[in-house]
């Protein structure tokens, strides 16, 4: 390979890279409603020359380079989140802006940037003739993924039946190679009390005071810690060899959480004793923690013991229709993944980088000083569509994507220009080392 010509290809391509980007921006396209943005993008596959382009029956886009015998897969959601409140932007979030080195936007760092590079990295293969018999490129520009992490890739693996070797999810990494995340699911508990009228509560047996003692429980279950002088241990515990067989990949991709994120209550009147209450819990899980672990934990509080049989712990369904009204119901569990370090699928992009870029992060000259301070290999603090590809699935998956991880779900969101060059060079050699 001519390293220096890919990068230069790169390069070339700034241009319409930022162009397909300002675009897309200017397309609203929260879960369930990314259906414009996903046209616009198989537009310019057709147009760049991807040998085969289509739809599946929930809307992600498939398009595929080359004809080899191994799959691999480059992933990116289409789907943002909502501005929140406009007046926290300083720029119009669908129109944006672009200079000399940024383009501002909803959705540039998180994570339209990334389908683009990717794009674009398939593209310079075919211009400088790298695509071989070896393998076959799939770029997917994904549905639903903030609503539900990973529920477009269990369609994609178990209807569609595609199953790529390895799959690069193109989020952003600040320059870094990344290699796993927590895991997450959605918990929901739900109390039992007997209304009365409010001038004589004695009488009634109040959910929402169940409740608060349940919740100083989840509370204690995140902040305390693991020794024998506190009732409840804390998540703490999962970074420690006595309580998990996985705690070095646990001390590598930080501890659990939880917290309490919605409160719901069932009353007759604002004149009565409360006779339901339930709350929803945001559970953040390391490596060696399972859904059934998560949900064990919260049934043996001691609050949820004394509780007994008005108090029932379960997990939420995800099942809202795409912008194709395929449902595809799911539960709300998103499995911690980690990748080793000496997998060969993380040596192939560790090697891929030191041949274009050294041992040390790049970035744009606004990022680079608190990019190269930090490791190259490193992890997600979010959640991505890997939860399915190898938290359920165990399809090797691993991060490597323009933009930065701060600039996700918030006002002013940007990325840089050159990070989509040198994602567009990285992704164009990475299948040339990995099939060597």
């Amino acid at each position: 390979m001519d390293l220096e010509a890919i990068k230069k290809q790169a390069q070339n391509y700034e241009k319409d890279m930022t162009k397909l980007l300002r675009d897309l921006v200017r397309i609203p396209g929260e879960s369930a409603d990314e259906g414009k943005k996903l046209q616009r993008t198989k537009e310019e596959m057709d147009k760049l020359g991807f040998d085969q382009v289509e739809f599946d029956p929930m809307g992600n886009l498939l398009g595929y380079m080359g004809t080899g015998k191994t799959l691999i897969a480059f992933d990116g959601h289409m789907d943002t989140v909502a501005i929140g409140e406009k007046k926290n932007w300083q720029f119009d979030p669908y129109e944006g802006y672009e200079n000399d080195s940024e383009i501002g936007g909803r959705g540039t760092s998180d994570q339209e940037g990334g389908v683009v590079s990717a794009i674009y990295g398939a593209k310079i293969m075919k211009d400088l003739g790298l695509l071989s018999d070896k393998y076959t490129v799939l770029v997917t520009a994904t549905v639903q993924e903030e609503d539900c992490d990973g529920l477009c890739w269990q369609y994609i693996i178990n209807e569609d039946k595609i199953r790529p070797e390895f799959v690069v999810s193109t989020e952003p990494t600040d320059g870094g190679i990344y290699r796993g995340q927590r895991g997450r699911m959605e918990i929901r508990v739900d109390v039992r009390g007997v209304s009365s009228h409010g001038s004589a509560p004695e009488r009634g047996d109040n959910a929402i005071y169940k409740m608060a003692d349940i919740l100083n429980d989840v509370r204690a279950l995140n902040n305390n810690g693991c020794t024998e002088s506190t009732s409840i241990y804390g998540l703490e515990k999962m970074l420690h060899q006595q309580f998990n067989s996985d705690w070095q990949e646990a001390q590598f991709l930080g501890r659990g959480t939880i917290t309490a994120s919605q409160v719901f209550f069932s009353s007759p009147s604002r004149c009565a004793v409360a006779d339901g209450c339930s709350v929803s819990l945001d559970r953040r899980m390391t490596a060696g923690e399972t859904w059934e672990s998560c949900l064990e934990e919260i049934r043996q509080l001691p609050a949820v013991q004394k509780y007994g049989e008005d108090v029932e712990v379960s997990m939420y369904d995800y099942d809202v229709p795409s912008y194709t009204g395929q449902s595809y119901p799911i539960e709300c569990y998103f499995p911690t993944w980690v990748i080793p370090e000496d997998h060969e699928v993380t040596k192939a992009l560790v090697e891929t980088h030191d041949q274009l870029y050294g041992d040390k992060r790049q970035g744009p000259d606004s990022q680079i000083q608190m990019r190269e301070v930090r490791p190259v290999l490193d992890k997600w603090t979010f959640s991505t569509n890997g939860v399915t590809i190898m938290g359920r699935n165990d399809i090797p998956c691993i991060g490597y994507g323009p933009g930065a991880e701060d600039q996700a779900h918030a006002p002013n969101e940007i990325t840089w220009k050159e990070d989509l060059v040198r994602c567009a060079a990285f992704y164009a050699t990475l299948p040339t080392v990995y099939t060597k």
